[in-house]
């Protein structure tokens, strides 16, 4: 499907590995002008031919210098994609997650949504553009997963509902992304965070990771892979899509089970 994104401008937030790098690369295969952000940029980024800015997108002068960047560079966004997020918010049980992992937690899943978007918008109205933000299935199915990250995750869908009402009428689309497991790359790095776990409990990573699609009971047997997830951003952003908004989308092989 040509999705008629030639010569269109986006900015991509996280987009050093996974989704967003992922992102950058279809976006950047259709034709997009494309600055990708991210605290570390990562050669992967750098070889997409993308724009890469180096951000600490947890701050307001971080997403500032971004923003700036980016303006800079494209001469106006048309799109974006809010993709930043997670953290190092790992607390479970909700009487022991201090202030500062609360804070953390919505500084990076929520407030910087909320400044790239702010900063985005005038350009976005203008052009008549569209937004996607990238949450979790972790908003709509919280039980056993770090609190405060499931909440964050859950506050920045309710935003892109509000965003797409208020901002709709403006001829800007707003719609939300909620993958669960996706293969990224900290699911195959043998020395990554899972791999370790996967120690720990005596299996080898890829009996660790299948482990988890059981556990997680995900109906098709497997993990996403980034490249899904942002060919399904690809069509939010294009003008196929064009009378979507306000929408949020599971992407997670059947994880999520209610209606």
């Amino acid at each position: 499907m040509n999705l008629n994104l030639t010569a269109r401008t986006a900015v991509v937030t996280g987009a050093s590995r996974g989704i967003g790098l992922a992102t950058v690369r279809t976006l950047t295969d259709e034709g997009v002008r494309v600055v990708g952000a991210a605290r570390t940029v990562t050669p992967e980024l750098k070889e997409t031919g993308a724009h890469a800015v180096a951000a600490d997108l947890s701050t307001a002068e971080g997403v500032a210098a971004l923003m700036d960047a980016a303006l800079a560079e494209l001469g106006g966004i048309d799109l974006l994609v809010n993709n930043v997020g997670g953290g190092d918010a790992a607390t479970v049980g909700f009487l022991d997650v201090d202030d500062t992992e609360w804070a953390g937690a919505f500084d990076i899943n929520v407030l910087s949504t909320v400044r790239a978007t702010r900063a985005a918008l005038p350009s976005l109205i203008e052009r008549r553009g569209a937004i996607v933000n990238v949450s979790s299935i972790l908003g709509l199915m919280p039980g056993g997963f770090p609190v405060a990250i499931s909440a964050a995750k859950a506050a920045l869908t309710a935003l892109g509902k509000s965003l797409a009402e208020e901002f709709g009428p403006l001829g800007v689309r707003v719609n939300t992304i909620s993958p669960g497991l996706v293969r990224t790359s900290v699911y195959k790095d043998p020395n990554g965070q899972v791999a370790q776990w996967a120690a720990a409990s005596g299996m080898s990573l890829d009996e660790f990771t299948q482990r988890m699609v059981t556990d997680q009971n995900i109906t098709m047997g497997r993990g996403t892979e980034p490249e899904e997830v942002a060919a399904l951003i690809a069509f939010l952003l294009s003008e196929k899509a064009g009378n979507i908004t306000g929408v949020d989308y599971v992407i997670d092989g059947g994880t999520v089970k209610t209606v």
